[in-house]
């Protein structure tokens, strides 16, 4: 167990993540290359006091938003992120973010700092989840989840977007092409339902997508997906398939500047290990 609450696998795949992090900020500080070109996309999971792997302290968070707003950054939501670079507008400065799942402690402790820098973020909601009726299977005890009444309020009126993440968090690699649909089509109507306008932003539960999904994807009606494959996406890229870089827990100030700069731009080892821990896990969250 990765701590009390929270099953990722192995433990030493969630240790040696943040040594690998700080060898690479180092290396890359050492060289400090130019940034390849491109739109990044960073994404967190919950602000939060917490011994979880998910949970980036607020402290942390804050510094991480004042270095986006000391560099003079635009930040975006994920479905803007993608318009822009389908409409081929200027990119240099702007940084989409988002947050996975649909964790109370967001709304607690991103929301006012994102108010105060004048940033905005996709929020992937997990409709089941906020429903009740589904619960995320790496946890043995979840901490709490955004409940209809407060993703309402929050969309739009807030810095946060929300968007659809499946309806249960499968692994959709693992279901059947039926299945696959419903998990897909059924999150972006129960979310249009609540929210009265049309939902464009999904996101592949644990990055984990193929040609299949994208296709079921599309035919659900979304303009933009996003996966957790690293990187920059330039003008022209796939927008069902935009990567984004993963902010974890423990990064600091100069991780994240490296993040923004290219240097996590190619999947680490670790990374590597914890997808093939999540392409273990049951087909299905719900319980």
């Amino acid at each position: 167990m990765a701590s009390a609450e929270l099953d990722l696998g192995p433990a030493w795949v969630q240790a040696v993540k943040p040594a690998l992090t700080r060898a690479r900020t180092a290396a890359w500080s050492v060289r400090r290359p130019v940034a390849p070109a491109g739109l990044r996309i960073l994404f967190y999971h919950r602000i939060a006091d917490a011994p979880d792997p998910l949970a980036v302290a607020p402290h942390r968070f804050r510094a991480h938003m004042a270095l986006l707003h000391a560099e003079g950054l635009r930040v975006v939501d994920a479905v803007r992120a993608a318009e822009m670079l389908e409409s081929g507008d200027p990119c240099d400065g702007v940084v989409g973010l988002c947050f996975d799942d649909g964790y109370r402690d967001v709304a607690e402790h991103a929301v006012p700092v994102l108010e105060r820098h004048g940033f905005g973020a996709s929020v992937f909601v997990v409709t089941g989840v906020a429903d009740g009726n589904a619960a995320f299977s790496w946890y043995a005890r979840q901490p709490p989840v955004l409940g209809w009444r407060e993703i309402v309020a929050l969309d739009g009126a807030s810095p946060l977007v929300f968007e659809a993440h499946t309806v249960t968090h499968p692994n959709l690699l693992a279901l059947d092409e039926r299945a696959a649909g419903a998990e897909i089509a059924g999150s972006r109507a129960a979310l249009q339902a609540r929210l009265g306008r049309p939902v464009r932003g999904f996101c592949y539960p644990a990055g984990l997508f193929g040609a299949r999904e994208r296709a079921l994807v599309a035919a659900a009606g979304f303009a933009v997906a996003t996966s957790c494959e690293p990187g920059a996406n330039r003008p022209g890229a796939d927008p069902l398939g935009l990567r984004r870089i993963a902010i974890d827990a423990h990064d600091r100030v100069a991780d994240v500047r490296a993040k923004l700069r290219g240097a996590f731009d190619r999947p680490s080892v670790a990374r590597a290990a914890y997808r093939r821990v999540r392409l273990a896990r049951p087909a299905s969250a719900a319980r």
